[in-house]
């Protein structure tokens, strides 16, 4: 089957509504349905498993380039508090998207309002960087506040946002209301599996791709 994707690269940023919602998967999930190249700009923690490298492993695409870090920290911490136990300021000049001619995913640290240092936010990195976002979305108590947040303060910074995925057990009353107050554009949903392998991201990734295809058909 033909798939009509984007006719130009398209370059997301992918954040979420706070830490362990899915981003990682997610990008694994969008990189192999797009055949996109990655991007973790900062990495803080398990630096012998890196989000680079979980992603590396679960695709099968030969397209996708994997373009290093620009900052790799060794404590699995805020950004800012990583930096700090080593001596470092994250410098928001020093961090420059990879140059490509393919489609590009930025993979965040955490939420949007995380600290790079003293005054500057993981949302200034994607308004420095100039990125549609898309926003990962898990359901759990406290979840419509995270996601209404982000998509405000999103909305205030007038950074576009391309989509939201909901990641894990669905809940619709919840994901209903996020809709209908937010009018963003839904984002085939990914499921609670008990395994995320190459199998399981290529299915999704399929799915991924088919909607991809209707929108830009």
């Amino acid at each position: 089957m033909e798939y009509a994707y984007p006719e130009h690269p398209k370059k997301y940023f992918i954040t979420g509504i706070g830490t362990e919602v899915g981003k990682t998967v997610a990008s694994a999930i969008l990189a192999e349905a797009l055949q996109a190249d990655y991007w973790k700009p900062i990495q803080a923690g398990s630096l012998e498993c890196t989000d680079t490298h979980m992603v590396q492993s679960l695709i099968t695409n030969t397209k996708s380039v994997f373009h290093p870090e620009a900052y790799r920290l060794q404590m699995p911490a805020s950004p800012h508090t990583a930096a700090a136990e080593e001596g470092l300021r994250l410098n928001l000049n020093q961090i420059e998207a990879p140059r490509t001619d393919n489609h590009l995913l930025v993979e965040g640290a955490g939420g949007v309002m995380v600290p790079l240092n003293e005054k500057d936010l993981i949302i200034d990195l994607i308004q420095k960087l100039k990125l549609e976002v898309i926003l990962i979305s898990r359901n759990y108590l406290g979840s419509i506040n995270h996601t209404l947040s982000t998509v405000e303060v999103l909305k205030y910074r007038k950074i576009p946002i391309a989509g939201i995925i909901f990641n894990g057990v669905p809940n619709e009353s919840t994901e209903d209301f996020v809709l209908y107050y937010t009018k963003l554009t839904r984002l085939p949903t990914i499921y609670y599996e008990d395994t995320f392998d190459p199998e399981t991201i290529g299915r999704y990734a399929q799915t991924f791709r088919e909607y991809f295809s209707a929108v830009h058909a």
